[in-house]
């Protein structure tokens, strides 16, 4: 201890200066807008980075468990030829939904950050508005849901996760077309969701299929998770029941942004009817 007050007498004049230095940094960057914002960018690109080292040697490390869902995934996408349009690349496909008359495009992203344990969690992914992401857009992987783009660089999008307190997805009973509403419980458990208003005249079972239903941003059917108990709390004249969730959010890896190419188009329709109201 001694030793170490000796140290601190004999170079005061240094601290004195670094504190002096510091103390002027922040006030120079906090009362001075361009200089915040400059230093936030080089933040955030420098975040950014350590994210990609990261994920490089997450990667690397899960890289057969990485393959294999890979290669599951390319095998359920071919079996689809019959109905679909297919492009065959790494990065993107087609798919029109004959029924309702619209197209979709899949790019597919990798995950660079993502969290499981907080009440409001988010997920960065490494496409951005270079690659056509835009705010809005759904997200799912190989196993189901994952959530939606809320913010979009150039090169990198952040995804508020199904886990996530305000995610609600409108979802349905896969054989019956019940429709429900899909969001996270209150107990903060990365494997469980929770089916809410769903009609009393539904008759669901313990491990029915629940998936996305026609209302969501989603194409209709993909996967949500299962029913897994029916005597969740609450619902009044609905009924409310507890389901596993699809996707193992602890262990994704990557992802499928879903861009519907009359998105716009239908955000405008509606936006003129709600002013003719």
């Amino acid at each position: 201890m001694r030793n170490l007050l000796i140290f601190i007498t004999k170079y005061n004049a240094f601290f004195l200066f670094l504190i002096f230095e510091i103390c002027s940094f922040v006030i120079y960057v906090k009362y001075n807008s361009f200089q915040k914002a400059s230093f936030i960018n080089s933040t955030n690109n420098v975040t950014g980075n350590l994210y990609d080292r990261a994920d490089e040697l997450k990667g690397y490390l899960t890289l057969r468990e990485v393959n294999d869902n890979l290669i599951r995934e390319n095998a359920r996408l071919r079996n689809q030829l019959k109905s679909s349009l297919y492009i065959d690349t790494v990065s993107k496909k087609m798919v029109i939904d004959t029924n309702y008359k619209q197209q979709y495009e899949y790019i597919s992203a990798k995950v660079i950050n993502n969290s499981v344990n907080r009440r409001n969690n988010y997920i960065t992914i490494d496409r951005g508005t270079n690659n056509g992401i835009a705010k809005g857009m759904g997200v799912t992987s190989d196993a189901g849901v994952v959530g939606k783009v809320i913010f979009v660089d150039k090169h990198m999008a952040i995804v508020q996760s199904l886990l996530h307190k305000d995610t609600r997805f409108s979802a349905m009973l896969a054989k019956n077309k019940e429709i429900g509403y899909l969001e996270w419980g209150e107990e903060m458990n990365p494997h469980k969701g929770l089916l809410i208003d769903v009609s009393n005249n539904a008759q669901p079972k313990v491990g029915e299929l629940v998936v996305t239903s026609d209302l969501s941003l989603f194409p209709a059917g993909i996967p949500l998770g299962k029913v897994s108990s029916l005597n969740a709390k609450g619902g009044g004249f609905f009924l409310n029941m507890e389901v596993n969730l699809a996707v193992d959010f602890s262990k994704l890896q990557y992802v499928y942004v879903i861009v519907n190419r009359f998105a716009k188009e239908q955000a405008g329709l509606e936006a003129q009817e709600k002013k003719d109201e």
